[in-house]
């Protein structure tokens, strides 16, 4: 990464197991952790690019199988972000759904989400592997909702049924009554206008004929006679040949053209009882097109669109009587998927309890700390409900039942819902143990904690570096920590401390050696001034948690043969 924030550049190469950072406040521990963020497609911020630089720039290299894979996302000071994932130019959205699944970061605000009871459901779930029986409710609620949305729009009070039913036939019947074309006011209109001057039409019309085929003076006739002269004339000289051709032609066409005008004439009608019938025909058109369109094909549709609705009413009793029958039905699916998934919470929830209360127990509380408790929601007057063992109880896409986490920090008291006992410290410490226990489950690679330790004092620090320890040995573990009690069980600690370089002020990272783990570690026990004591006891506490893990591989591999 380079000039990210305090960070000129850096190279952070992380090892198997856990690894630890460590340092002064402000050094910039968290900021790794914001630029881890960055490389899974967290949403950018300028305010993260060192001041005087351009861009800052996070480069990320997961060693996955089949091949290896880098994603990059620079940040400018402008705010422009871009990512890129092996040379290849994505989203950040892209960027998230491809290489988040690889990385899961859990901070002080993942602890507060274990408070909530709908999360604490998903974690008995996650941990069961409910995904597909989630899916079963979720799915039968989707179509019981679709079905009732159906129903809804199905419901009309009757009276406001028949009324809107008569109305619809009745604008269908008078439309299919009228028998309507497409451009026939348009017709009628001409009709009436030419009968308005048919003597004038007629007389015009015939004179125009007899212009055309007047017997010895018309002109089709002279045309017909200069055509027979050209003719004669091209016996004699063959130029005169295609003068002749083109008046024989212009003879058919006003022959043809004599014709049309007597056909056009015997159109115009001046009977007195046909205008009427035209007039009143053409009124009733008129009256349509005011109703239910501007020309006749819209009038047509309106009534084609009202007959169809016409129909759907009619049917509107049977559809809603079989719409109500399919409602039982899936409230029956319903609750039958609802009851398979409340039955395995129950038996797996009895499962996580004892499974999270075992790590507990390492982590110095008494047995039996942590319990899971599955109810079921009872249904109030106007919820939604499913029939489930006789008891009428609520339900939604994730099913029946209630999840709360119990805890029992003290021995001889009674378990209590997580959410309102536990302290921060306590907190941490219930967060780590159901990590740990759901991370036999999870196949994330790599998990970070983010000040996982907040609220835990040095008498509840040793265990929680031994947990986090063994959460190593299935995933590659990040964590950023201030006790040197969790630190002790890195197996690779790095120190970030703030330098000036240049009359600037730059984080640097080292990956410590048992001298410097030595040297660190006394520093966050005495502090800078703690001596050979703090030395001494620095010494120990690697001493210590050294021969922890080789007990703890010995037991784990087992005698050899």
């Amino acid at each position: 990464m380079s000039d990210l924030a305090l960070i000129d550049r850096v190279r952070l190469a992380l090892a198997p197991g856990l690894n630890v950072l460590t340092g002064e406040t402000g050094a910039g521990k968290s900021l790794l952790i914001d630029a881890l963020g960055l490389a899974l497609g967290a949403r950018a911020d300028s305010s993260l690019v060192r001041h005087g630089a351009d861009a800052a720039r996070v480069e990320a290299l997961f060693d996955r199988l089949p091949e290896p894979l880098i994603a990059v996302r620079e940040v400018s000071a402008t705010g422009r972000s871009t990512a890129r994932l092996d040379d290849e130019a994505v989203t950040a959205g892209r960027l998230a759904l491809v290489v988040a699944p690889l990385v899961e970061i859990h901070g002080q605000h993942d602890q507060q989400r274990l408070l909530d009871a709908d999360w604490q459901r998903d974690l008995l779930d996650a941990f069961g592997g409910y995904g597909a029986e989630r899916a079963a409710v979720a799915s039968a609620v989707e179509r019981w909702r679709a079905n009732r949305a159906e129903m809804a729009g199905l419901a009309m009070d009757p009276r406001e049924l028949l009324r809107r039913l008569d109305l619809l036939e009745h604008e269908a019947d008078e439309i299919a009554a009228a028998r309507l074309r497409a451009g026939e006011a348009d017709e009628i209109t001409a009709q009436l206008a030419a009968a308005q001057h048919a003597e004038t039409i007629l007389t015009g019309a015939a004179a125009v004929r007899e212009l055309l085929l007047a017997e010895g003076k018309g002109a089709r006739e002279r045309v017909a006679r200069a055509g027979h002269d050209l003719r004669a004339l091209a016996r004699l000289d063959e130029r005169w040949s295609p003068l002749g051709d083109r008046l024989a032609g212009l003879e058919a066409e006003l022959e043809d053209a004599a014709a049309e005008v007597r056909a056009l004439a015997d159109t115009v009608d001046h009977d007195p009882a046909t205008l009427a019938r035209l007039e009143d025909r053409l009124g009733e058109i008129h009256r349509l097109l005011r109703r239910y369109g501007d020309d006749e094909a819209a009038v047509i549709e309106h009534g084609s669109r009202a007959a169809a609705e016409a129909a759907r009413l009619r049917g509107l009793e049977g559809e809603r009587a079989r719409r109500e029958e399919e409602d039982g039905r899936l409230l029956l699916a319903i609750a039958d998927a609802a009851a398979t998934l409340s039955i395995r919470r129950s038996r797996t929830a009895e499962v996580l309890g004892e499974a999270v209360s075992s790590v507990l127990a390492d982590l110095g509380f008494p047995a039996g700390a942590f319990a899971v408790a599955v109810g079921r929601r009872p249904a109030a007057r106007d919820d939604p409900a499913v029939e489930v063992d006789g008891d009428a109880v609520a339900f939604d896409a994730t099913g029946i039942d209630t999840v709360v986490f119990t805890f029992r920090p003290n021995p001889g008291e009674p378990g209590r819902p997580l959410a309102r006992i536990a302290s921060g410290g306590e907190l941490s410490r219930v967060a780590l143990a159901v990590k740990q226990v759901l991370a036999e489950a999870d196949r994330t690679p790599t998990l970070v904690f983010d000040e996982i330790d907040t609220g835990i004092g040095g008498r509840s620090a040793d265990p929680v570096g031994r947990s986090l320890w063994a959460l190593g040995r299935a995933h590659q573990v990040l964590c950023v920590t201030h006790l040197p009690q969790l630190a002790a069980y890195a197996d690779a600690h790095f120190r970030i401390a703030k330098r000036e370089r240049d009359g600037r002020t730059v984080t640097e990272i080292a990956r410590l050696d048992r001298d410097g783990q030595v040297a660190e570690l006394a520093v966050m026990l005495g502090g800078p001034d703690g001596g050979p004591a703090a030395l001494q006891s620095a010494a120990e506490l690697l001493d210590r948690a050294a021969a922890w893990r080789a007990a703890r591989v010995v037991r784990v591999a087992g005698p050899s043969a």
